[in-house]
């Protein structure tokens, strides 16, 4: 590849991850490009919950004040596309966006995120992320001292019920019609003060983003201002799987994590991620913390092949 058209790194994703690990590559003095399709996962929120610093704080005012921090870098250059594929070199990466321009890196680092896919509700859609939601240490506090619910079954419920109990005295597990309970776990909810709910919910009500009650199918309500659900992460790129990244074992969570070394290397040489990406426990403040240590480590492979090509090659991979 030429290297005066080449990047030191493209950051895939201009989220938490993608912007902080592209802080750390512009205060290193690497050329990077940051490739933003503004897809990120909690926009839908009011706002950032637990991050030190940032507490509440919009997701939108969050992302433009890190742009703008990255504006101070010269060596940092951020674009609004969405890279469709790509394929990797003895040399690096070769990206193409979805404008029908190509762009080439030494490495690459994955912030894409995940699809956060919630159960099949009606209703849940217009109150994601606000009023439902699938984490407590980050929405629990705004809906604390409410009615709340959760909507699960078997042993997941029961932890997820259990948990909630801390942000609330009034938390009702909706089971539905299977609850899949045994008496122990009856025992544990009831001495908890969780009510359990057997009947199946058919929707949920409530004006705007705001949410009531909870909606049978017989069309009666129960009280609730805000649901706890379930959820599954699933990559929402096939940039990593077409670069030939391998996928760690599933989770009860995250069906299709990238499998990563210590260094937040995949298993491809000098293709890097970091954030939802991954198994990790997905949050801002995680994923702030793994851009900026998975950038560090760009910057370390970097180096290492600036000075020992040979030894370095391309980066080191989560298979060896």
């Amino acid at each position: 590849m030429d290297t005066d058209t080449t990047w030191d790194c493209i950051v895939v994703g201009g989220g938490a991850a993608g912007l902080s690990g592209a802080l750390v590559l512009g205060r290193a003095r690497r050329r990077t490009l940051v490739i933003d399709a503004g897809e990120q996962s909690n926009r839908f929120a009011h706002g950032i919950g637990g991050l030190l610093g940032q507490d509440t704080r919009p997701p939108a005012e969050f992302y433009a004040a890190g742009r703008d921090e990255l504006a101070a870098y010269p060596t940092v250059a951020l674009r609004a596309g969405e890279v469709l594929r790509g394929e990797r070199h003895d040399d690096g990466f070769v990206l193409e966006l979805a404008d029908g321009s190509r762009e080439t890196a030494r490495r690459v680092l994955l912030a894409t995120g995940m699809d956060y896919r919630y159960p099949a509700l009606p209703g849940i859609e217009p109150r994601w992320g606000r009023s439902v939601f699938h984490c407590p240490f980050c929405h629990g506090w705004e809906v604390r001292d409410e009615a709340l619910g959760v909507l699960d079954r078997g042993e997941a419920g029961l932890h997820r019920a259990l948990l909630l109990r801390m942000w609330s005295e009034d938390v009702t597990l909706f089971a539905g019609a299977s609850p899949d309970l045994d008496e122990t776990e009856r025992a544990q909810l009831a001495a908890a003060g969780v009510s359990i709910e057997e009947r199946d919910v058919a929707g949920l009500a409530g004006p705007g983003d705001t949410l009531t009650a909870v909606v049978f199918a017989d069309g009666s309500e129960r009280a609730c201002g805000g649901l706890l659900v379930p959820v599954t992460l699933h990559q929402r790129s096939s940039l990593a799987q077409d670069l030939g990244a391998a996928v760690a074992a599933p989770t009860p969570i995250v069906a299709d994590g990238l499998e990563l070394d210590a260094k937040h290397c995949t298993t491809v040489p000098g293709l890097f991620a970091a954030g939802d990406v991954s198994v990790k426990m997905p949050s801002v403040a995680t994923a702030v913390a793994a851009g900026s240590t998975a950038a560090a480590m760009v910057v370390q492979s970097l180096m290492a092949q600036a000075h020992d090509p040979v030894a370095a090659g391309a980066g080191s991979g989560a298979a060896g």
